[in-house]
């Protein structure tokens, strides 16, 4: 009984996983085509969109990673997890910085 509750409860966090490595995608794809769109129009707000696109997705990916700790059943799989975390979290404190300085300077 408890080992079907524990694959059951596996199953849906993997599914909340994908979904949400999906939707970090998909924003990430969105974003790209958007900014392209903005460079060939030259829109002087194009760095901007991009990195708000970015970190939106980052942020999908890292809900997606922390969602994944939840499964983790080995120390070294931990270590790994939390590596991509800090990772993922410093790439977006910086995207976040890059968004506030070309905030500022756009005015």
């Amino acid at each position: 009984m408890i080992a079907d509750i524990e694959e059951i409860f596996e199953i849906v966090v993997q599914c909340g996983v994908l979904l949400m490595e999906c939707v970090g995608v998909t924003i990430l794809l969105v974003t790209t085509v958007k900014s392209i769109w903005g460079c060939l129009r030259r829109d002087p707000h194009v760095r901007l969109t991009l990195a708000q696109g970015i970190a939106l997705a980052l942020e999908f990916k890292l809900g997606g990673e922390v969602l994944r700790t939840v499964i983790v059943r080995e120390w070294s799989e931990l270590a790994i997890l939390g590596a991509i975390i800090v990772l993922r979290g410093a790439l977006t404190f910086l995207i976040h910085w890059e968004i506030k300085t070309e905030e500022a300077h756009l005015g």
